[in-house]
């Protein structure tokens, strides 16, 4: 199976809506133009910051068929799939495989606490539904509240065909650094999910980054991917020092808001979060614009 698309910075796109808790189409297309300006490789719908937990799945389908059209094959797209039920999962990678997504990322079920034998055969029965579509698993510990292990992460890297990469959100690079040195035998992407940590997972052989970043400052974000990449390793460092206090400053605002918050004080205008998530006010925001203004981003 061809992976050579899954690498460097791939962007979870932001869910604009309007009023009504409706995808904002209009908005929706130019975020995907922007990001992709910004030299994304790579765009993930529906991730964390997609708010995938608030969007009903019609509104699911019909907004990873927007970007699919869009995108119109310039960089790759891949679904985010974060239901706790393996059946509902399989129902989603099913309509991604239908729509063209060119991969899923399948979030632990959160909630729950599986065994591994478990997990298992919920990722194994999810990825064998769709077996000509490469599938990523995401770890999540902060959000799920347990960790995907290396023992389970090894036997479905080396045992489930289309089980191809994973994205680790646990900001362990010990953790990270293990989930590469297990699969080096095999065609397994490691993709790190902490911002502030894109230059740490290349260091340690990650292919890249899934950076919710990216959908505000791409150039920034990518810039860190391609001088890395060029062997410029003082410039990705010192581009990825530059990035670090706007990112740090977002964890003072409720998940997922803060990067709705940054876009819209970029001009983006993506509107609000779902409810109950409120766009962020007062002292907050005004020390979120003036950490934009001292980072030259505004």
């Amino acid at each position: 199976m061809n992976t050579d698309f899954m690498r460097g910075i791939v962007v979870p796109l932001l869910t604009p809506i309007d009023k009504d808790e409706r995808i904002d189409e209009t908005k929706l297309r130019k975020m995907v133009d922007h990001v992709i300006k910004g030299g994304v490789l790579g765009i993930l719908a529906f991730g964390s910051n997609g708010e995938f937990y608030m969007v009903d799945e019609d509104e699911s389908e019909r907004g990873l068929k927007i970007i699919l059209d869009q995108t119109k094959g310039r960089v790759p797209v891949y679904y985010g799939i974060g239901a706790i039920k393996t059946r509902k999962c399989i129902q989603l990678a099913q309509m991604a495989e239908r729509a063209g997504a060119s991969a899923v990322s399948i979030l632990q079920p959160m909630f729950l606490k599986p065994t591994d034998d478990e997990l298992y055969e919920h990722f194994k029965a999810i990825a064998q539904s769709v077996p000509n579509t490469p599938v990523l698993l995401y770890n999540n510990p902060g959000r799920t509240g347990y960790t995907l292990s290396a023992n389970l992460v090894n036997r479905l890297s080396h045992e489930v065909e289309n089980i191809v990469g994973i994205k680790d959100s646990s900001g362990d690079m010990t953790q990270t650094s293990n989930f590469v040195r297990i699969t080096r035998d095999v065609n397994f992407k490691v993709f790190g999910g902490k911002d502030t940590l894109i230059f740490s997972a290349l260091a340690i052989g990650a292919a890249g980054c899934i950076a919710t970043t990216a959908n505000v400052f791409p150039e920034l974000v990518t810039s860190i991917y391609a001088r890395f990449s060029k062997k410029d390793y003082e410039g990705a460092l010192e581009a990825q020092y530059k990035l670090d206090p706007v990112r740090l400053l977002m964890d003072k605002a409720s998940f997922p808001v803060a990067t709705k918050d940054y876009a819209n004080l970029t001009g983006l205008d993506v509107g609000e979060p779902y409810r109950p998530n409120l766009a962020t006010k007062g002292a907050l925001l005004e020390t979120m614009q003036k950490e934009l203004t001292a980072a030259d981003l505004l």
